[in-house]
C-alpha cells in the first residue's frame, strides 16, 4: 500500500541516492521508511563503482527483501533517446517535460502509487543536484502528492528542498519584479541547465 498524509489526505513518494550506501544500508533505509517498490530513474542502471547496484543484481536484492524493482530510465531518465530534446549535444530538460516518454513514466509513477509506497532511486546523494528532484519531482508535484528526499538516514520535504534550491542562486527573497513562483521556476531551469546530460560525457550520472 501507499502511504498516505494523514494531515491532508495526500500520497507520499519518497526518492534517494544510493551512492552513499552500501547494499544492506540501502535495505534498512528504504524498510525504515516502508518502500514496498524501487523505481530506478537512471538512464544507464548500472555502477562502475558499487556493482551491488547493476540492475539485475539490485532486482534480485529487492526481490530477497520482498520488495518490488522497475526501470523507468527509458522513459524518465536524465539521458532521454530523443534528440529533438537536446540542444547543441545537450539535454534540455523543458523540452524533455514535454515528450510523450516523459509524461508516460510520470503516469506510470501515478498509477503505481495506488499499489506501492515508492522510493524513486538514482546515483547521486543531495536531490537539488539530481535529475530526480529537478526534472522529475518538478513535474510530479502538486496538490496530491507528498514528495520526501531520503538523505543520509534523513528526510527532506521538497518544498525544503525548493528552498535550498532557491538560495543556491540567491533568489530565495522577495523581489519587487518577479514572483515567488517565477523565481522558483527560474532556480529549477538555471539548476537544470547546470546539471544536464552532454552527450560527450561519459560519467556515471543520472
Amino acid at each position: 500500500m501507499f502511504e498516505t498524509d494523514s494531515k491532508n489526505h495526500r500520497k507520499s513518494i519518497y526518492t534517494i541516492g544510493y551512492s552513499v550506501h552500501s547494499a544492506d544500508s540501502f535495505i534498512d533505509i528504504l524498510r525504515k521508511h516502508n518502500i514496498s517498490a524501487v523505481a530506478d530513474v537512471r538512464s544507464q542502471p548500472y555502477s562502475q563503482f558499487k556493482p551491488e547496484f547493476n540492475r539485475e543484481k539490485l532486482k534480485l536484492i529487492l526481490k530477497q527483501s520482498e520488495m518490488a524493482y522497475v526501470f523507468l530510465g527509458n522513459y524518465i531518465g536524465a539521458r532521454i533517446d530523443a534528440p529533438e530534446c537536446y540542444k547543441n549535444g545537450k539535454a534540455d530538460y523543458q523540452l524533455i517535460a514535454k515528450h510523450p516518454f516523459f509524461r508516460q513514466g510520470l503516469e506510470r509513477i501515478r498509477s503505481g502509487m495506488q499499489k506501492y509506497n515508492i522510493a524513486l532511486m538514482c546515483a547521486e546523494k543531495d536531490p537539488v543536484n539530481c535529475h530526480r528532484a529537478i526534472l522529475i519531482c518538478r513535474y510530479l508535484r502538486d496538490n496530491y502528492v507528498e514528495i520526501k528526499h531520503i538523505i543520509d538516514s534523513a528526510l527532506e520535504t521538497h518544498s525544503d528542498t525548493e528552498k535550498r534550491l532557491m538560495k543556491m542562486f540567491k533568489l530565495d527573497q522577495p523581489d519587487l519584479f518577479k514572483t515567488e513562483r517565477e523565481r522558483l521556476e527560474e532556480s529549477y531551469n538555471r539548476q537544470g541547465e547546470k546539471i544536464a546530460f552532454k552527450k560527450d560525457e561519459g560519467d556515471e550520472a543520472d
